[in-house]
């Protein structure tokens, strides 16, 4: 091969810089010792190790004989990193991120529900509750009871109809929404529910007024096939109630919103117990104290289901649990548990007393609406954070790993 073509000027740089890496790895007095054969020759300047210039590849050894900056470094052992666990696996040459936020966005869109949807959640216990009462009423054979429980459960289930269709925006949707039964989805079986139980709840209401009715004529005869008609209907309501009470907390945990969906076993409880509070309410106010006893009864047993499953929400779900304990909804609940022991006491100790059992209804009341709207603001507020969406998701793949 010629050394004065080109290929041989390559073939000798290749040839110095591998006999230069070779005195590196010898030590630096055979570096030196062969940088000096270089120098004699003339030829230093033709090797990779100690060259200037772009895109040259210099050794450590040749650099340091040289006065240069390694660049990259040949000869240098890899930096060790952190392994995860401390037993292998993965190198890591950087510290774990911690999540804040997307750009500081929320991973989840929060729930477009406006008040008024926390508004429907109570309307609809305090129909189901009322209803209950009602029947209660209808079989001991306690009228007021009866006709306050109806009269109540038709206010709010048309309290419940408008504030739903507020929300959907038009009243057409919700009719829309009946050209299917899916049972997969609570949202379509709470609007049957709602279908069969308001009618019910609305034939026993008006069957209450069939006494003002004239005797003579068409209205005759409506006094005369009212009453039986309502006490038809009242049970028909009461067997639907308790699915219309609890089907909202079903509904909520069914989203992907964290603190109402990891609380899917207690929300039913909650709305179940609250719906019962609530219509025992109802009955405190609307009837005397020897009629009122299956209203103390029902407060007795929702004040205990609304208090265990408050309790639970707020100490079981961890870190979820933030949401219901701190700034609105943690005033809320907290404001729902007071009144609801207050109440329940007041109706226990007040039996004779008509005005403490009226103030033990409107506390039993009062608490529902707090409990309801605590609940509901907790699970919004859970959606703004992003922590409570990755925190419990990066949790849980650690478990599986």
């Amino acid at each position: 091969m010629n050394p004065d073509r080109p290929v041989g000027a390559l073939f000798r740089r290749f040839r110095e810089r591998l006999a230069a890496e070779r005195t590196s790895a010898a030590g630096p007095r055979q570096a030196t010792g062969e940088r000096r054969a270089l120098v004699s020759t003339g030829r230093e300047s033709d090797s990779r190790a100690t060259g200037t210039g772009p895109g040259v590849g210099r050794t450590d050894a040749g650099a340091h004989d040289a006065g240069l900056t390694p660049h990259p470094p040949r000869d240098a052992a890899p930096t060790v990193g952190r392994r995860r666990g401390g037993r292998g696996g993965e190198q890591l040459n950087v510290p774990p991120a911690e999540f804040t936020s997307y750009y500081g966005r929320p991973v989840l869109k929060p729930p477009v529900w406006r008040w008024d949807i926390a508004a429907y959640l109570f309307t609809g216990g305090l129909a189901a509750g009322s209803s209950l009462l009602a029947a209660g009423g209808q079989l001991t054979g306690r009228p007021a009871l009866r006709r306050g429980g109806r009269v109540a459960s038709l206010a709010a289930v048309s309290a419940s109809a408008y504030f739903l269709i507020n929300d959907l925006g038009r009243p057409s949707r919700f009719h829309h929404m009946l050209r299917v039964a899916k049972v997969t989805s609570p949202m379509s079986v709470g609007t049957w529910i709602l279908s069969v139980f308001g009618p019910a709840a609305g034939l026993a209401a008006i069957a209450e007024g069939a006494p003002r009715l004239p005797e003579r004529g068409v209205l005759g005869l409506g006094r005369r096939l009212l009453p039986p008609a309502g006490h038809a209907a009242g049970p028909v309501a009461a067997v639907t109630a308790p699915a219309l009470a609890t089907y909202t907390g079903v509904l909520l945990a069914d989203t992907a919103v964290p603190s109402w969906h990891e609380a899917y076993p207690e929300l039913p409880v909650i709305f179940a117990g609250s719906a019962l509070a609530s219509g025992a309410g109802v009955g405190l106010l609307a009837a005397p104290p020897a009629q009122a006893g299956p209203a103390r009864r029902m407060a007795v047993a929702g004040a205990a289901l609304e208090l265990w499953g408050a309790h639970r929400v707020e100490n079981r779900l961890g870190l979820l649990s933030e949401p219901y304990a701190d700034g609105t909804p943690g005033k809320l609940l907290r404001a729902g548990r007071v009144l609801t022991a207050a109440g329940v006491a007041g109706a226990l100790v007040g039996r004779r007393s008509r005005l403490l059992s009226a103030a033990s209804g409107g506390a039993l009341l009062a608490a529902a609406v707090c409990t309801r709207f605590g609940i509901f603001h907790g699970g919004v507020a859970s959606a703004r954070d992003p922590k409570y969406t990755v925190v419990p998701q990066r949790e849980r793949a650690d478990r599986r790993a």
